[in-house]
Order: structure tokens, then sequence, then C-alpha cells
């Protein structure tokens, strides 16, 4: 029960901190907010008090001072305090529920609310088993020992973070020097480790693994907000946060917590639905918080480096709605061609041979994709939605978001189609953790783009307003309210 408590109150204050964090983010701008952006503040804010935790672990470590509880927790808990009295100051006077001259719902029927309350409580249960998976398994093989906690186990044990070096500087150093399978990894796992046993007092590989579940539950969190207040129905945003948190492979990165994967895929969904949100309503507020969750993102993983610059392309797309589309077009035709050149020639320039060869594992990609039980069907939902609803993916409310989800498969498909990644292919191995970080990101985009259809389909077609008449606010407020 210490244990427990320990570990609770240490995780809860990176997240009220997030969460203080994100809500003075929005300030007097955002006075009224609907449904769902309690739930997407909340969710977020997780992701934002953690990497802004690490941050300041960071901190300390160029500081030369030595790790503690006190010396952690005490700035993060001020500043807490403070960021919540801003966030309070600025919303105590509004409305979190209705925005200004939005007509109240029609209550849900019974049969709804049942079902509602069936999913949740379904999601609940699944929860609680992860919990438990995540308590009681010690800290899984491979790549979470020999890349990820050999880092947290010395930092913790150091009071500090020291350098990683590769193995013929270890050798060279006689055995003075760390040493991992891959010590220029970056940190921030690592150092939620860190904070987890410097929360618990004492070394514990598997308790100091919380926050990967804690991860799973702030981003169904978060997309159930996202959708809802993007204009759909509790119903269905609860069904979206459902397909999320139901992913196969997402479960076993929980229940086998270690790997940074999963928090790269949250992060990466996460940065690039604010920047959604923010080609909706052009507020600083959304652009921020995708910033911040953007520049995560290279902090967990190396990949996550090209991961965040996919959502530059829907930033072009956003900020230029005319010439945008064509300038990721000639960009990706630019790009789709140097590779084939490189895959024809053999050039070298400054002694670096730069041939590609072209030669996807097709055989491996259909397995990966379509008929293993990694994904579930969403593969399948994905196409389905795209082909019947392909009139839906060019309007200006998602095409932002579907240019980004373009631009990660086309990194995915360069990574399996030009380099020697496609080896590990045929094994099922990186492709299916690389897949994982775009696939919370493909099934929110689902079902998003199935209830645009739907309510485009249900809709009078003499009922809807002409898109260039409606200026940035009107276009946010049709996505946040419903037509």
């Amino acid at each position: 029960m210490i244990d427990a408590l320990r570990l609770a109150a240490g995780w809860a204050l990176p997240w009220l901190l997030g969460i203080a964090l994100v809500a003075s983010l929005r300030g007097r701008a955002d006075r009224a907010q609907p449904a769902g952006e309690a739930a997407w503040t909340v969710g977020c804010g997780f992701f934002v008090g953690a990497f802004v935790l690490t941050l300041w672990m960071r901190a300390l470590s160029m500081l030369g001072l030595r790790f503690s509880v006190a010396a952690v927790s005490l700035p993060l808990a001020v500043a807490a305090l403070a960021l919540g009295a801003l966030a309070w100051r600025g919303q105590r006077r509004s409305n979190p529920l209705r925005a200004p001259g939005e007509s109240p719902r029609a209550p849900a029927s019974r049969a709804v609310r049942v079902l509602w309350l069936g999913i949740a409580g379904w999601m609940a249960l699944r929860f609680v088993l992860l919990l438990l998976e995540v308590l009681w398994i010690p800290l899984y093989p491979w790549d979470a020992w020999v890349q990820w906690a050999t880092k947290a186990r010395v930092w913790y044990g150091m009071g500090g973070m020291v350098p990683f070096v590769h193995s013929d500087r270890w050798f060279a150093a006689n055995g003075a020097a760390w040493f991992d399978a891959a010590p220029n990894y970056p940190a921030t796992v690592p150092l939620w480790q860190v904070w987890s046993s410097l929360a618990l007092g004492r070394w514990d590989d598997a308790l100091m693994n919380l926050p990967w579940w804690l991860v799973a539950v702030a981003l169904a969190i978060a997309v159930y907000g996202l959708l809802r207040a993007s204009g759909v129905s509790a119903l269905t945003a609860i069904v979206g946060a459902w397909l999320v948190s139901s992913l196969p492979l997402a479960n076993v990165h929980v229940a086998l917590a270690g790997y940074a994967d999963l928090p790269m895929a949250a992060y990466y969904a996460l940065a690039a639905l604010a920047l959604w949100r923010w080609t909706l309503s052009r507020r600083w507020p959304e652009a921020a918080l995708a910033l911040l969750l953007a520049l995560a993102c290279p902090t967990i993983k190396t990949p996550g480096i090209v991961w965040a610059l996919t959502l530059v392309a829907a930033a072009m797309v956003a900020l230029w709605p005319r010439r945008g589309p064509r300038l990721v077009g000639i960009g990706l035709a630019t790009a789709l061609f140097a590779l084939l050149v490189l895959a024809r020639t053999h050039p070298v320039i400054l002694g670096y041979r730069l041939h590609l060869d072209f030669a996807p594992a097709w055989e491996g990609l259909v397995d990966s994709f379509f008929l293993l039980g990694n994904w579930h069907l969403l593969w399948y939902a994905a196409i389905a939605c795209a082909i019947v609803a392909w009139r839906d993916l060019r309007s200006p409310r998602l095409l932002p978001l579907g240019v980004t989800i373009g631009a990660g498969f086309a990194f995915l498909a360069v990574v399996f189609a030009f380099t020697n990644a496609r080896n590990w292919v045929s094994t099922q191995t990186t492709i299916n953790r690389a897949v994982l970080h775009i696939a919370p990101l493909v099934a929110v985009w689902t079902v998003l783009v199935a209830s645009q259809w739907l309510e485009r389909n249900r809709a009078r077609p003499d009922a809807a307003p002409a898109l260039p008449e409606r200026g940035p606010d009107q276009i946010m407020s049709a996505s946040l309210h419903g037509p």
C-alpha cells in the first residue's frame, strides 16, 4: 500500500503540472469550451507534464545537482500551483460545457447511455488487467534490458545522468565508462524509470514501469476528448477511444513495459491531433501544444526527428490552402525521383556510396498489415473509409490530418523499401514496432472520416454553407460543435 501511494503521488505531480500548463496556455482566448475539452486537457496534460519532468531532470544533471525526491518534485510542485492559479483565474467565469449560442444537445437515449457505460466499463476492466501485468511482470528482456533500463539503473544509482559510450571507447577506457547496446538513444524513457524509482524509494524493475500504463490511460482520455470536441457524439467518441486503447500490439507494449515505441506513438499522435486542431482554429495555444509535443518526439526515439518533420506537411497545407497541397506533392515527387535515381545508380560523393536497393519484403508487409492479429481490422477499416469517403478526404477540415498520415506512411515506405530495415520485415519484429508509431493516429483519422461521411450523407445538400465564406473561427466552431 505504501508503494502504491508513493508511486501514485510521484506521478500525480507531473500529470497535474501538465494539466495546469495546458489549461493556462488556453488563457482567456478559449473561455467557452465545448464538450470534450476537459478530457483533452487531462489526457494531454500527462504527456506535457511527463516531458517537462524529464527536462527538469536534465537541468538538474547539467547543474551538477543530485537526483532526489525533493530536488525534482519541489520546483515542479511550485510550478504546478502557479500555473494552476493562472489557469483558474482565466477560466473561473467561463462555462466549460457549452459555447455561447450553442443549443444544448438532445439527451441520449437510455440504450445509448447503457452502451456507452458498457464500453467504458470494458476499457476500465482492460486497464485494470494491464496494470496488474505491469506491476507483476519484471522487466522484459531484449531492448528493454540492453538499451533503455541500463541507463535508468545507472542514473538512479549515480544520482544523475552520466554519459554512455560505444564498445570501442569502453574497451579503450578499460571498463572505466558506461556502456550499453544503444548509448546514443534519447533519455526521456530512462528518466521516467528513474523518477519512478525515486518516488518509490528503491530500484524495482517492475514497479518503475508504471508510466507505460499511464501512457495508455492518458492517450485514451485524450482521444475521447479530441473526438468529442470535434463534434461527434459521446458514443462515437468512446468507440474511438476503445479502438485506440484495444490495439493488440499497443496492449503488449503496456504489459511488457520498457520499450519506447508506445510513448513514441502517443506523443506523435497527440502532436498531430493538436496541429490538426490548430489548422481549424488558428489559435496559438493549439500551435504551442502541438509544438511542445512535437519537440518531445526526438527525445523519445531517434526516428522521432523524422516523425516530427512529417507534421510540417500538414502545416504547409493549412498555411497555404491553395499552394500548400501542390508544394507537398512536388516535394514528395522530388523525393521519390531522387530515391529511384539512387536505386538505379551508384554515385560516390565525398567518399560515401549513395546507392540504395529497392527490395521491399512484400509478403512480410502484407502479413503484418492484413493477416496477423497485431491490429485487429484497423487497416481494412482505414482503406474502406478512404475508398467510400474519398470526397471528404480533400475537405479543408480533414485534408491536413490526411497529409500528416500520408507523410508518415511515406517515411515508413522509404525505411522498409530502401534501407536494411527490410531485413526485419520477414521476421515481423521492427516493422510492427515502427507501424505502432502511426497506428493510433490512423485509428482516430478513420473515426473522423467515417463520422464526416455519415454527417454529410444525413445533411440536406442545400443546407451546407459555402466553405469559402467561412473564416478560421467559423470552421473551428463547425468542427467542434457540429453543423
